[in-house]
């Protein structure tokens, strides 16, 4: 249920964030103000279409310009990069993430040093060490022509080896 009735619907006009109620103007007011507003409308979007004839002119003629100048897009935006860039840096928030950042990274760096001479890091770091120099001499003598097959490398390692049953040549599977 609409309470506007269609008469005094067409009356209200919307202009320029103002509603305009013409129910109080008669057909031939209401008519009039259409109508000025229509011919307002047209100077508009006539003004409007100079302005966009006048800033395409513009703006070819600043492209030339640069051209000339040797100004390209990619100068432009990495300027345009620089400059904020230098406006992050410059500002407070940044100064103030740097300097507790700054202070995390100081701490964790002392942390990490004495952890380094603890007695725990020390043998984890021989326990490393000697498997890692282990594991080199393997592959070191493996690649140096010996080349151990993987009983031989098992053999070394823990003495024993377990084998695989062989079949002998000269009998024919059946």
């Amino acid at each position: 249920m609409n309470s506007i009735s269609p008469s005094t619907e067409e009356a209200t006009i919307a202009t320029e964030g103002a509603v305009h109620d013409m129910s109080q103007l008669s057909i031939e007011e209401q008519e009039q103000q259409k109508a000025a507003w229509k011919a307002e409308l047209v100077q508009i979007e006539d003004e409007i279409a100079t302005l966009r004839t006048v800033l395409g002119s513009k703006m070819r003629r600043s492209a030339e310009l640069k051209r000339n100048l040797g100004i390209t897009v990619w100068k432009e935006i990495s300027e345009d990069m620089n400059q904020g860039i230098k406006n992050v840096k410059e500002s407070n928030v940044y100064q103030k993430t740097t300097s507790v950042i700054g202070g995390i990274t100081g701490s964790i760096t002392n942390k990490l040093g004495q952890m380094r001479h603890s007695e725990s890091f020390k043998s984890i770091e021989e326990k490393v060490g000697s498997a890692y120099e282990n594991v080199k001499t393997k592959v070191t003598t493996s690649r140096s022509g010996s080349m151990q097959n993987l009983d031989e490398a098992a053999r070394s390692r823990s003495g024993s080896v377990a084998t695989s049953p062989t079949i002998a040549e000269e009998k024919p599977l059946a």
